[in-house]
């Protein structure tokens, strides 16, 4: 829905002038309002997580230098993320002439059909205002994109109309000139026909179009911002020299640099249907790195930020999943969810009472909070993500057949490692008490967490487990099988405990032999 100007905007040229406003180029407005916001202290560039000591100071050297920019990097590194973020530096209304294709401003018209209109009707001019939001404009880069669609091109029916092929009133513009006074980006820029980098040379630096022969002198004012695969950004790759020389700025990007950023970004990009631990985040964010550091994968493609928000969130929909079904079967026998999370916990004897009703109910569990289902992520529920998620990694051609076992070894690398990042020193004899004597205890995707419990019973050392997941003092039963099913995992993969998966799909953790 476009945005309504408040109502006390000036309504007429006349008012505008009266009221102090003065005319700025784009990058005079972006540059102003940038140094605002940094005298203010008040955030830049607000979602960018990971780049504010590498990439955001060269965006914001950029942005001041007035240079147009092209952002280098593997995908899924927000590079697009990063452009679109640069709109809210714009000012938040801006005045334009009503009925302008190219959203002239009323104190510097450029057309001649606008500069005629402004002078007939001098103060008395009606003048409209733009928001911030429709002065952005994107071109994903395909081998179709043609001169027209960027540039523009002789519009037939306008020469139907009686019109001479010298007008420029018969050009219908494309999409570069139709974000004058605003952003413009190309996403993935070196796909571009090399003809049509050519159509770019002249909007970069001289600033004017040339449409079929047609040489139109229109100051465009507007911020160029590209995007490109640092292998194709070459003059190997697929872009033309002259058209990187008219880039102001080359800014790199990257990956999260450390696993606290990648934490960050899974936390806010993700959007999970269930409750996930720290721990299992912590799984999934050192699986990612370790996917992206593998010599199975390609370098040169990358593995995408998305790939550790995608993992998360399949997670979060396997607990869900597992609470959906545990809640049909238990409503089928007659009883609810919460005798058995109550047998686990006291706390929680309330969390069944939402499914304890009619069978028909189960077409609104996705109106429960996933608490009332006890629905919480552990780390065997990440398995899944193997298969799911290998799609979006691309491997090196040696490595055919193999993608689901190097993907399935990382994961236990990663679930190692943040096993004993996290429970480095503790005493977890208790755990393994357990399972001697020939006993077992049995987990799984179906497995709820009341079941868990009970086959564990009262664990020594549980509580120290608990606090160093930061889960609490009252846990739920969700929380607490989530713990205790990454204890085990650990102790298995530090050979601590046999693992035995069933024709069932249940994993049975056993004593050494």
């Amino acid at each position: 829905m476009t945005p309504v100007p408040p109502a006390d905007l000036p309504g007429t040229l006349g008012a505008l002038r009266a009221a102090g406003h003065r005319y700025r180029s784009v990058k005079q407005e972006l540059r102003d309002n940038l140094l605002a916001r940094m005298r203010s202290g008040a955030p830049r560039f607000p979602g960018i997580v990971g780049y504010d000591d590498t990439v955001l100071p060269e965006v914001e050297r950029a942005l001041l230098a007035g240079h147009d920019m092209v952002l280098l990097g593997e995908r899924g590194q927000g590079k697009t993320r990063l452009i679109r973020s640069l709109v809210t530096l714009l000012d938040e209304w801006t005045p334009v002439i009503p009925g302008s294709v190219l959203n002239e401003h009323p104190l510097h018209p450029v057309t001649p059909a606008s500069r005629t209109l402004v002078a007939e009707s001098g103060d008395d001019l009606p003048i409209g205002w733009l928001h911030r939001s429709m002065r952005y404009g994107e071109k994903l880069a395909t081998p179709d994109t043609s001169v027209g669609d960027l540039i523009g091109d002789v519009d037939p029916i306008r020469l139907a109309q009686g019109r001479t092929l010298g007008d420029p009133e018969t050009i219908h513009f494309g999409l570069v000139p139709r974000t004058n006074r605003g952003i413009f980006a190309v996403n993935e820029l070196p796909d571009l026909a090399e003809r049509i980098q050519v159509a770019m040379l002249n909007v970069l630096e001289e600033r004017d179009i040339q449409v079929r022969g047609y040489q139109l002198r229109l100051p465009l004012d507007l911020l160029l911002v590209a995007s490109a695969n640092p292998e194709d950004y070459t003059n190997r790759g697929r872009i033309i020299t002259p058209l990187k020389d008219r880039f102001g700025a080359e800014v790199r990007t990257h990956y999260p640099t450390d696993l606290e950023r990648e934490l960050e970004l899974i936390r806010q990009e993700a959007d999970l249907v269930a409750e996930v631990p720290e721990h299992v985040l912590e799984v999934l964010a050192r699986f990612a790195r370790a996917v992206r550091e593998s010599p199975s994968v390609d370098p040169r493609s990358g593995v995408s930020a998305r790939f550790a928000v995608a993992a998360a969130e399949t997670v979060a929909a396997a607990a869900l999943r597992r609470a959906g079904l545990l809640a049909a079967e238990s409503t089928a026998a007659g009883t609810s969810a919460g005798p058995g999370a109550a047998a686990a916990s006291g706390a929680s004897a309330a969390r069944g009472e939402v499914l304890a009703g009619d069978p028909s109910s189960t077409a609104d569990v996705n109106k429960v909070p996933f608490l009332a289902l006890d629905a919480v992520a552990r780390v065997g529920d990440a398995v899944s993500v193997t298969s799911t998620l290998r799609g979006k990694v691309e491997f090196e051609s040696g490595e055919e057949g193999r993608e689901i076992e190097i993907l399935g070894h990382l994961l236990r690398t990663a679930t190692a490692d943040t096993f004993r990042a996290r429970l480095a020193g503790l005493d977890l004899s208790g755990f393994t008490t357990l399972v001697e004597e020939g006993e077992t205890v049995e987990t799984g995707e179906l497995v709820s967490a009341a079941e868990l419990l009970r086959q564990v019973g009262t664990v020594p050392g549980l509580a120290k487990v608990l606090d160093r997941l930061g889960v609490g003092d009252a846990p739920s039963p969700g929380q607490a099988a989530a713990a205790v099913e990454f204890v085990l995992e650990g102790l298995h993969l530090s050979r601590r405990l046999d693992k035995d998966v069933t024709d069932s799909g249940r994993t049975r953790y056993g004593g050494r032999d």
